[in-house]
């Protein structure tokens, strides 16, 4: 049962509280007429989609049809519930809520149960740390350099070697053992309920709105395993969250900038060393959702790796998983390796923060990185240059965006000491087929239309730009003619659109053309579909223009190397005939070689 709230309340929350400041916390906005508009935190978008509207106190997303007044901000930015997001908003506010009647406590939420089991459990441990008995424990933060403002400002705490401590506290504040059960704190044996942490430094993991989801747990001694994690429980699911992200946050604001480390320690090390806009990956593999999470706080990401662990698996599938989730939507990632030997903590602690910062200026791009790795598995080889350029070629493709081909193409020439111009002409690169547009995630085009029906990704494309701003129809007829488009239901719709030119404004004035033919107004309304498969899609006419450009180039490079081609064996019947080659002819082809190396 939701809890319920006076009416009045809320709308005193709504009123106190201006949507536009509180949502520039989190989205920087620009004004633009009424309206402040940035990019949308909940969904990738490189144009800004996300309007907030003041004077009415909501916002609205025309991207991804997120809408809403502060609370469902709240409710939709943090994954709360409902009642999370008031109580937030009433504490920041300063309104004081109608307590809950007797029968609303009996049937408190689980999830309300488990964050206060979990701000208990924090409590006793931070009380345990302090005391007596965490002597121990404050030695190891001691060694770690930790100082009693650090203790204090992440809630480091000590589970005791008992069974049966945190049992009792939980037990005398009234919390029921089966919830902590549920929430990780306790494990139910055959005597009843004992403590799951004994004798470990207990740092626990806050939600952006205050409460303790989770806790690490990491031996004092010689314990196995080292580590101890919550798993996943009704507030906290491995692998969502960031540990440190509450307060990285803030400091995140100025330059929209965010690190990630492997483990918590090495993250509270950063911060105690001022580099304060550092979070954790929890002690999971770098995830889609974590980058995710770290879009709507941050337009820059590091990822840091200890120098040993910079080639493994884990790492690359973290660097492709960033690369996938957050370059593709415009946050660039760059990639800090520490030398051998080396994490963050230990790093920053015998060289200092400004040492550190400096590993951050050298860092890579994403990009770089993969494609070092990648040459430097080439040159292990014992290929000849002969074999090497096509994977080079292929290497480049896979990597880098079509638009940075000839740079990498350079870059990896160098490295691998092969000629600049014959990697360029490779037989990859020199096939058009390789020079659709690239979808935004790496992954293959697909759409939702029938196999039969599948053109190339260029004609898809020029036909989708052109249904979302028709009026490019009247400047790109000539240069894209309609027979260059081989799939005949693409070069229908096509001719169709580029034939009414003269009469389209909008979207809909081409869903009228073809309102008496279904199979044709099937295949527009499904490439009109905001959420349709294709990763690649153009926020303003600017980027639609762009793209038609480049269709123009590649078919422009098309025609020249069919010409090469004919050129090239007129050249060569007239040789083997005995014939001579006319200058003119000899000229053209010549000219055209330059051009195709370029």
């Amino acid at each position: 049962m939701a809890l319920r709230y006076d009416q009045g309340a809320l709308g005193e929350i709504r009123a106190r509280i201006d949507i536009a400041s509180f949502i520039g916390q989190y989205v920087p906005l620009r004004k633009r007429g009424n309206d402040l508009v940035g990019l949308c935190p909940f969904h990738s978008e490189k144009t800004p989609s996300f309007h907030v509207h003041p004077d009415r106190g909501f916002f609205k997303c025309f991207g991804c049809g997120a809408g809403g007044d502060v609370i469902t901000f709240v409710q939709k930015l943090e994954n709360a519930g409902f009642g999370d997001a008031v109580r937030m908003l009433a504490a920041k506010a300063g309104i004081e809520l109608e307590p809950e009647d007797p029968r609303t406590q009996r049937v408190r939420s689980e999830r309300e149960a488990i964050y206060e089991a979990n701000r208990v459990a924090a409590a006793y441990f931070a009380r345990m740390l302090a005391g007596e008995r965490g002597a121990a424990a404050r030695a190891y933060c001691a060694k770690r350099g930790f100082t009693d403002a650090t203790i204090e400002r992440f809630s480091l705490g000590y589970a005791p070697d008992s069974w049966s401590g945190l049992v009792g506290e939980l037990q005398r504040n009234g919390v029921d053992l089966g919830l902590a059960a549920k929430a990780g704190l306790v494990k139910s044996g055959q005597r009843g309920y004992y403590d799951f942490y004994r004798d470990r430094l207990m740092v626990p993991t806050y939600a952006t709105t205050g409460e303790v989801l989770a806790f690490g747990g990491r031996a004092i001694g010689d314990g196995e395993p080292k580590y101890l994690n919550t798993a996943t429980t009704p507030v906290y699911t491995k692998g969502h969250h960031l540990y440190a992200l509450n307060l990285a946050r803030r400091a995140a604001q100025s330059d929209r900038t965010l690190i990630v480390v492997e483990g918590y320690l090495d993250c509270i090390a950063l911060h105690q060393a001022g580099i304060e806009n550092t979070v954790a990956a929890l002690g999971t593999s770098f995830t889609a959702e974590q980058a995710a999470e770290l879009r709507k706080y941050a337009d820059y990401i590091y990822l840091c790796f200890d120098g040993d662990a910079a080639g493994s698996g884990a790492a690359t599938k973290a660097i492709d998983i960033a690369s996938n989730t957050l370059e593709s939507a415009g946050s660039p990632v760059r990639i800090v390796i520490l030398p051998p030997g080396d994490d963050p903590d230990s790093f920053v602690r015998v060289h200092g923060a400004g040492e550190f910062r400096r590993l951050l200026d050298a860092a890579k791009p994403a990009i770089e990185f993969k494609i070092d790795a990648e040459i430097e598995r080439l040159r292990a080889g014992f290929d000849s240059p002969a074999r090497i350029m096509p994977n080079a070629a292929g290497l480049i493709r896979r990597l880098a965006p079509r638009e940075e081909w000839d740079r990498w193409v350079v870059y990896v020439a160098n490295r691998l000491q092969v000629n600049v111009d014959d990697l360029r002409n490779s037989r990859f690169l020199a096939d058009s087929a390789n020079f659709a547009p690239r979808a935004r995630n790496g992954l293959p085009e697909t759409r939702h239309v029938s196999t039969s029906l599948e053109p190339l990704s260029f004609e898809r494309e020029v036909v989708s730009i052109l249904l979302e701003e028709p009026l490019l129809a009247a400047e790109y007829d000539v240069r894209i003619g309609a027979s260059r488009l081989r799939n005949e239901v693409y070069r229908r719709i096509y001719e169709r659109i580029v034939g009414a030119a003269g009469t389209l404004r909008t979207t809909a004035d081409v869903f009228g053309l073809f309102a008496e033919d279904q199979e044709i107004l099937d295949v527009v309304v499904d490439l009109g579909r905001r959420d349709r498969s294709s990763a690649v899609r153009y926020g303003d006419s600017e980027e639609r223009r762009a793209h038609l450009e480049r269709v123009v180039e590649r078919l422009r490079l098309d025609d020249e190397r069919e010409r090469y081609r004919e050129l090239s064996h007129l050249i060569d019947e007239r040789l083997t005939c005995g014939e001579a080659v006319s200058e003119e002819l000899r000229g053209e082809f010549e000219t055209l070689v330059a051009k195709l190396k370029r």
